[in-house]
């Protein structure tokens, strides 16, 4: 029997501001479109020493076990968890959130003695209630926290908490998926043990890789593991050796294309500026937040813990939040995301990442809502969600 042959692939053009991925500069796709080398090729090994030397300048750390691991930002996840993780240890898991609670999910399937530390979603923990958390679990292994909760739109503060693990003897793991190349990642400062992110975010890559960083406090608690890890795949101590310069040796064929497109797109984060790119993303969720405001849009996050990178707002009562977003993709090629868990059905995430993040995007994206809530009668005054956002900018 024959398979019928597709035609030529051509999906929609989209405007991509969802909660991932973001839209990609034409650059990473051409980076992409390079011929291939092997992947123990000499030249491929120096784009390899290129792009870990570009992740720690935006991880700003000194970690030498600085990589990218080859699979999606929920494989630097696993990754950070189970090479840590051994059955018994208790870790305590900040849960505020759907990350959170796959975080919790990891540990539990690891063999971990887990300790949830729950606050609603849209909330953020205190360092006070982090403190008292580890005093009381006892001898803790790791503490586990989202920095940017995607499902929510929380900024988690991480500032001083590693000290605090460390007086505690526990190792500090942060999820940085949705801020690394959008807000302050300070790795070294926060004296975070464990650190990923993934490519498809800020960082405006196509989906495929996990940036991870590593300690050497964390590296000796991996090395010092009593057995194996329990993920072949996504063992760190033999995928070390493959990232150790000098040393190269084979593990697994890495995403030869995909490394290409990183070190493209840590090239456009690094010519822009950590400072700039990340004064531009609060520049454009204030004006996007503003605009979505006149439309009767509360945010969801607690105040002074708001993402400018994901922006996650509560739809006014009586519209059908689905059939919005659909009409968005339909009519106006634009995706944003709908709530998860317990946020189904009640929030909007619009997410501006990256190459997302740009003036044009909030106006197109503020413009289209407001056509589609004019439908459904909850527009009073047309064109004042856009000038609510061109006032920021004008500001």
């Amino acid at each position: 029997m024959t398979a019928p042959i597709p035609a030529e692939l051509n999906p929609p053009q989209r405007l991509l501001l969802g909660p991932g991925p973001s839209m990609v500069s034409p650059r990473v796709l051409r980076a992409m479109a390079t011929p291939l080398i092997g992947h123990l090729d000499p030249a491929f090994l120096v784009i390899m020493n290129e792009v870990q030397a570009m992740l720690r300048a935006a991880f700003q750390t000194q970690n030498p076990f600085t990589i990218a691991i080859s699979g999606t930002g929920s494989a630097g996840m696993e990754a950070a968890l189970v090479n840590v993780i051994q059955p018994g240890d208790t870790v305590i898991v900040g849960v505020n959130g759907v990350f959170g609670t796959r975080m919790a999910d990891i540990v539990g399937r690891s063999g971990g003695n887990l300790v949830k530390l729950e606050v609603p979603w849209g909330q953020t923990f205190t360092r006070t209630a982090i403190e008292e958390a580890v005093k009381k679990a006892g001898k803790v292994k790791a503490v586990a926290l989202v920095h940017a909760e995607t499902s929510t739109g929380a900024q988690q503060s991480i500032e001083d908490l590693g000290q605090l693990c460390h007086d505690h003897g526990a190792l500090l793991v942060v999820d940085t998926v949705t801020s690394l190349g959008g807000i302050p990642v300070t790795v070294d400062a926060w004296g975070a043990d464990v650190v990923y992110s993934g490519t498809q975010k800020c960082l405006s890559c196509p989906p495929g890789l996990a940036p991870l960083t590593v300690s050497p406090r964390a590296l000796e608690v991996i090395k010092a593991r009593k057995g194996k890890c329990p993920s072949w795949y996504l063992d760190l101590g033999m995928i070390a050796d493959y990232w150790a310069e000098g040393k190269r040796a084979y593990h697994h064929t890495a995403p030869i294309s995909m490394v290409y497109a990183l070190r493209e797109s840590l090239r456009i984060v690094l010519e822009e500026g950590l400072e700039p790119r990340f004064a531009r993303h609060r520049l454009h969720a204030k004006a996007l937040m503003a605009g979505l405001a006149a439309l009767g849009c509360a945010p969801n996050a607690q105040e002074g813990h708001r993402l400018p990178s994901l922006n996650c707002v509560q739809v006014p009562s009586g519209i059908d939040e689905a059939a919005v977003r659909r009409a968005l993709l339909l009519e106006f090629n634009i995706e944003i995301g709908g709530g998860l868990g317990p946020l189904a059905g009640k929030v909007w995430r619009v997410g501006l990442m990256g190459e997302s993040s740009r003036q044009d995007n909030v106006v197109a994206v503020l413009s289209a809502l407001e056509v589609l809530l004019k439908r459904a009668g909850k527009v009073q005054r047309p064109g004042a969600s856009v000038a609510a956002a061109l006032e920021v900018y004008a500001a």
